[in-house]
């Protein structure tokens, strides 16, 4: 299993993790609209930003094969998040992005199996086996956490978290940058942390376009 990227790798709480690049490869703007999208996700029906608008929403990449998503869901900090958000009135969109033949990559049932397994509750788990979202949004690794405000503004991107390990004892150390995001969003005020390192497993693009 391969979970580094180009440039970047460190050894951390038992694994490898892949850092995001300073740098990414597509413009998903802070304070600016965020990249539309359209999808279909595990359950058949379509879903679009643009008849979000009115509601904010949170991108999750996914990996059911990562270690750093494991840690997030094998402690239940993943889910806890996505029930928190769902009873403000947030959709919580979770995005399985991996190549068809690459790590990661889910069917539709496979993906439902999973969100059982996991006791997962998101909204919704959108399929992008042409990583189209992933890749208009700049995502790198898994998960890599973007959040959008009522107005379809992006105004959070990033880790989830403030430690970047696969290690789940850190999870009660860190600083859960989306939840906080999230809060501040709802409050009404600026994200004071609005861009921050993500990491994870490398996102498995494949060769599609």
């Amino acid at each position: 299993m391969s979970i580094i990227i180009p440039r970047r790798s460190l050894l951390l709480g038992g694994g490898a993790l892949a850092l995001a690049p300073t740098v990414t490869f597509a413009a998903s703007d802070l304070g600016k609209p965020a990249p539309a999208f359209s999808a279909t996700d595990s359950n058949g029906k379509t879903w679009s930003l643009d008849a979000l608008k009115g509601k904010v929403v949170v991108l999750e990449t996914t990996n059911r094969d990562c270690p750093y998503v494991g840690k997030h869901y094998s402690a239940g900090n993943m889910q806890a998040q996505q029930r928190e958000a769902a009873t403000k009135g947030v959709v919580w969109l979770t995005v399985a992005a991996s190549a068809p033949g690459e790590e990661g990559f889910v069917t539709a049932a496979e993906a439902n199996a999973t969100v059982r397994k996991n006791n997962a509750a998101p909204a919704a788990v959108l399929l992008d086996p042409k990583s189209r979202i992933a890749r208009a949004y700049g995502a790198t690794v898994t998960p890599h956490m973007y959040v959008i405000d009522a107005a379809g503004v992006l105004v959070y991107k990033g880790g989830i978290d403030s430690i970047p390990s696969s290690n789940v004892n850190d999870i009660a150390k860190a600083k859960q940058y989306v939840r906080v995001a999230l809060d501040e969003v709802l409050a009404g005020k600026p994200v004071a942390d609005s861009s921050t390192r993500p990491y994870g497993c490398s996102l498995k693009y494949g060769n599609n376009t």
